[in-house]
Order: structure tokens, then sequence, then C-alpha cells
């Protein structure tokens, strides 16, 4: 019988909590063994002056675990992602004339995508950040305006999503193509192990 990781994680009880209410995080948790007591944490996401998007993004990752040790005994995951380009960090769109804004400058070139992972746990807060670079083909006016109608780009940073209906927008991914979606699966399973935290391998037991 061919039983999915996620449908393990499903049955067993939470030994983590996600200060995220993002289902993509959530469902890449799910996807390497790992079920999640999701509790999201309200931080202020604006950035610093003359702050750098890497010192941004995990600053935010550390503040959202940290925000929600008080309330859970279980150790806690805290992640940001922001898309960067011309050294301007791009949020989620307020509506469809900023989310066109954002794909016309993301079309026809290379951007980078940096996700920040903070894990709370016996070993205190560790955390890391990785940057992606997508390159995305030219993107017509119309497509924009399509792309918007799906509702797909509301709630994504730079306002697109390379899991979903964008992925034909993007051309080439050098990195990490989980990160983009919210989490980096490999360096993010490194953290949880140091933290105790038991994955589809059980590698907690011997690393």
């Amino acid at each position: 019988m061919d039983v999915s990781l996620s449908a393990v994680a499903a049955k067993s009880p939470p030994s983590l909590c996600l200060a995220s209410a993002s289902p993509r995080r959530k469902a890449l948790l799910a996807s390497i063994g790992v079920k999640v007591k999701v509790m999201p944490s309200d931080v202020d996401e604006t950035p610093l002056e003359g702050e750098s998007a890497q010192a941004y993004v995990k600053r935010l990752a550390i503040a959202k675990a940290q925000a929600a040790v008080p309330k859970t005994m279980l150790p806690v995951l805290g992640s940001d992602t922001a898309v960067v380009v011309d050294n301007q960090i791009l949020g989620k769109p307020i509506d469809e004339y900023d989310a066109a804004i954002m794909l016309r400058k993301l079309s026809g070139r290379c951007h980078n995508v940096l996700t920040a992972v903070a894990v709370t746990g016996p070993k205190g807060v560790l955390s890391c950040c990785v940057t992606t670079v997508v390159k995305m083909r030219e993107i017509s006016h119309q497509e924009i305006a399509d792309y918007w109608q799906t509702g797909e780009p509301v709630d994504k940073a730079g306002g697109y999503a390379i899991q979903g209906l964008a992925a034909v927008f993007v051309e080439e991914i050098k990195g990490s193509h989980s990160a983009v979606v919210g989490l980096p699966l490999y360096e993010t399973t490194r953290l949880l192990c140091q933290q105790g935290v038991p994955i589809w391998s059980g590698c907690y037991q011997h690393r």
C-alpha cells in the first residue's frame, strides 16, 4: 500500500508549532512527515531603514518564531519570504495595479527570492536564509491582467506563485524550488533535526 508522508503526518500528534498561516508551508512540512499546530504570529513587517533583504527576512522569521514561544510547549518554526529585484523588496500586492507593477518588473529578467527560517527549541533559536534565483520570460500586459483575475497573486510575495499558474512564466531557477514556494526543505530539515523535531527518516535520533 502506498501511504503518503502527508497522510502519516496527519495521523500523528503535532511535533511543531508553525508560526504562519501559509497553507503552502504547512503542506511542505507535511511532505517530510511533520505535523504542525498552526499558530500565526502577527509582527510588524515594515523594513528598517537601510536594512538588507537578507537581514529583513531573517529578522522577521526569528520574530515570528519567538512571538509564538510563550503560547506553546512545542518547538516553533517561523519563516519569511521576500522577492527582491533591483535591491527592492517586493511584498504582497495591495491591488491589481500594484501586482501589475511587480510582474512588469520581473518580466524578462532574473530576480532573487530570499526565504529565512527560524526554529526554536532546546538549542535556542537556530536560523538560516536561502537565496534562489528565478528567471522569468517576457510576460505580456494581457497575461498579467488575466493572471490577476485568477486570484492567485493576491497573497503572494512578488505577486506570483511558482507552484501554481505562474509556473508558465518561469524560464529557469537556480537554487531551492521549495524555498520559493515557502520553505527550503533541505535547510529546514537540518534545523528541525538539531532541535529534536522528528521527520520521516527519524534523523533527529542520530544527528
